[in-house]
């Protein structure tokens, strides 16, 4: 059994809900119930990389960082993928830090964010389609 494991349920048109675990998510792909894929992906990452952020600044350097607050932005192009070097975050954080802080909690957030993992490692699915199965 693998570690992660979630069930989407698609009943016609383009939107989903997912499951994982005892929570649900809306994913559509015409934002009309719910965000899209390429939403929930910057919102995924953009949560992962604030938690590392912390994780980095507690773990390394005993710090309490309070509140963080990240706005995530993309830009799309013309296939409708998210473009390649796009993705920006600003992090609003209630503690003081200095510029050395900051410049070594951005890359520790970046080794211990498991989201950007996955994107710079270029991991892709591997698929199997079983048909008739309704």
């Amino acid at each position: 059994m693998a570690d992660i494991e979630s069930n989407t349920v698609n009943e016609k048109g383009f939107a989903a809900t997912s499951r994982v675990g005892n929570y649900e998510l809306s994913i559509d792909a015409t934002n009309k119930e719910g965000p899209n894929p390429n939403e929930v992906l910057l919102a995924d990452y953009a949560s992962c990389y604030t938690f590392a952020f912390r994780a980095g600044a507690s773990r390394e350097h005993d710090l309490d960082l309070g509140k963080i607050e990240t706005a995530a932005s993309a830009d799309i192009n013309d296939e409708d993928d998210i473009a390649d070097d796009s993705v920006a975050f600003t992090l609003k954080v209630e503690a003081e830090l200095d510029d050395d802080q900051i410049a070594e909690l951005i890359e520790l957030g970046e080794e211990i964010c498991h989201v950007h993992a996955v994107l710079r490692e270029e991991i892709h699915a591997d698929i199997t389609v079983e048909a008739d199965a309704f």
